[in-house]
């Protein structure tokens, strides 16, 4: 079991009723929970299915450097990169307004 931490923007309900069955939603689109790895992959298929247009991020705790892993699913202006091992986050540049 390790702690697991979701996090959404423009979700439809279903899928915030969804993460609701496995994970304390402490503020509007933020899940948190102790989970086992089969539920969390459990819980990115039902991301990746529900999402829609829609963007997540997934990170829980594991034996790295950083002590922490995370992927994303949908559009964001973060995108992670590997830098020497490490899962770091790089933004795109904003778009001209």
């Amino acid at each position: 079991m390790s702690m697991l931490v979701v996090v959404t923007e423009s979700v439809p309900f279903r899928l915030r009723g969804r993460l609701a069955v496995w994970l304390l939603e402490v503020r509007a689109g933020v899940y948190v929970g102790d989970v086992s790895r089969w539920v969390r992959e459990m819980i990115w298929e039902q991301i990746t299915e529900l999402a829609e247009q829609g963007n997540v991020v997934m990170a829980w705790a594991t034996n790295t450097e950083s002590g922490f892993e995370f992927q994303t699913y949908g559009q964001n202006r973060r995108m992670p990169v590997d830098l020497d091992g490490l899962r770091l986050v790089s933004f795109y540049p904003l778009e001209n307004q």
